[in-house]
């Protein structure tokens, strides 16, 4: 896996991949539905719940007398679900840094080719071949078993579609913790200051202060460096890496690559100093 995440080999397909995603994709509506920042969590790993789940059941299915019906009735609904699951993934796939689309083409490859058997088999089934059609799903399952390993890997080893600010919040004293004398803070403003070593986010807005991470929940991203922006009849910040728009007054994501919400801090004021801590 160390040497997939390095062979750079795969970046000139990546790279042509990438564009030509992004090509596709290019309303950010659509790019921002398939990335999930209308469910607040990130998409693909949801739909993809769907076919895993109905390629295993006509799995064990094939190996029960009498149901060949149900076995294929699952593999021609796991077969179509996959396309909305592969459509997401190739969308946050894009969105990726260069290490994490190496890992997410082979993870992709492998997908196809087990879509490409489970398509063959519900095929042969339909034509009355069950046997060649229940060996082509085991052979789908296990192509696709190869992918979800490589899924896990984006997630879990190279943290793909996780929420990047939150680890943050791990390194932050229990308490209260100064900010700065709020008559200082100027309004309508980006302001980085630190907790504890952590960046925090200060935007003031009148007698409203909003204390966020700096970090993007997507890839890090300082939006303290970012802009502000008016979505919705709303304030809100822009990341300056990758363009992802969050909420100043609660947070929310409305705008991706990232699904996440931006983590707020509690706040108050006390003696004139804001005041700032864990949620």
């Amino acid at each position: 896996m160390t040497r997939l995440e390095r062979s750079t080999r795969l970046d000139p397909a990546a790279d042509r991949l990438q564009r030509g995603v992004h090509a596709v994709l290019r309303p950010r509506r659509v790019r921002d539905l398939l990335h999930g920042v209308w469910l607040g969590h990130p998409l693909h790993p949801a739909l993809v719940q769907v076919p895993v789940g109905a390629w295993t059941c006509t799995a064990i299915l094939d190996l029960l007398p009498g149901q060949r019906r149900a076995a294929t009735t699952l593999l021609a609904v796991g077969t179509a679900s996959a396309l909305p699951a592969a459509l997401s993934g190739a969308n946050d796939w894009a969105s990726l840094a260069r290490e994490q689309r190496r890992v997410g083409l082979v993870h992709a490859m492998a997908n196809s080719v087990g879509m490409a058997f489970f398509a063959g088999s519900l095929a042969a089934r339909l034509t009355g071949r069950y046997n060649l059609g229940r060996t082509l799903s085991f052979l789908g399952l296990a192509a696709a078993g190869g992918g979800a390993y490589l899924g896990g890997h984006l997630a879990y080893k190279q943290a793909a579609a996780v929420n990047h600010g939150v680890p943050e919040l791990r390194r932050m004293e229990d308490g209260w913790h100064p900010l700065a004398d709020l008559d200082a803070l100027p309004e309508r403003t980006l302001l980085a200051r630190r907790v504890d070593e952590v960046a925090v986010l200060v935007y003031r807005d009148g007698d409203d202060v909003t204390v966020m991470l700096d970090r993007c929940a997507h890839q890090t991203g300082p939006l303290s460096e970012g802009e502000l922006a008016e979505v919705g009849g709303r304030a809100c910040v822009v990341c300056p890496w990758h363009g992802s728009a969050f909420r100043l007054d609660n947070g929310q994501v409305v705008r991706g690559p990232a699904a996440n919400d931006q983590q707020l801090l509690e706040s108050r004021v006390a003696g004139g100093i804001l005041q700032t801590r864990l949620p």
